[in-house]
């Protein structure tokens, strides 16, 4: 099974952020021109926590609240659950079955924001390491090598 760094290697390193003093309508701005469903929240290269589609349905449209009014600081999720490189794809999936949650911030020893990934870089690289199992072994069964 891999790890953290393997899916990040083939991703990149880069994330979407957004200043915690934003209002909710700039960062949905953000999550659809950018087609992700969450976003880092960082104040002078800190990083402070996530917020996701699911924040903004439980935090401002379930709570009637209005989103060009509303900051991110009000509804992010604060201390999210973090990955390192280290941690390996099938600790990734645990936390996030366990959890219910679809993004993973990836962080250094220092506690650092280094990448995020989301349930579908998750499930790609299962997929992409199950296939290269399959190919490897119909090689193997017809006596070729790959």
């Amino acid at each position: 099974m891999g790890r953290v760094r393997n899916i990040l290697v083939g991703k990149g390193h880069a994330v979407y952020s957004v200043h915690p003093d934003s209002t909710v309508y700039e960062a949905l701005k953000v999550l659809v021109d950018k087609n992700v469903g969450a976003l880092v929240v960082i104040d002078k290269d800190k990083f402070l926590g996530i917020f996701s589609e699911r924040d903004y349905a439980r935090r401002v449209i379930l709570k009637g609240r209005a989103s060009k009014e509303t900051t991110i600081r009000e509804i992010m999720t604060e201390h999210p659950i973090t990955v390192t490189e280290d941690e390996t794809i099938e600790v990734c999936m645990s936390k996030m079955t366990d959890k219910r949650i679809r993004h993973l911030p990836v962080v250094d020893d220092n506690g650092r924001l280094i990448g995020l990934i989301s349930i579908g870089d998750v499930v790609k690289y299962i997929m992409d390491e199950q296939k290269n199992i399959i190919e490897n072994l119909e090689c193997y069964i017809h006596g070729t090598h790959h």
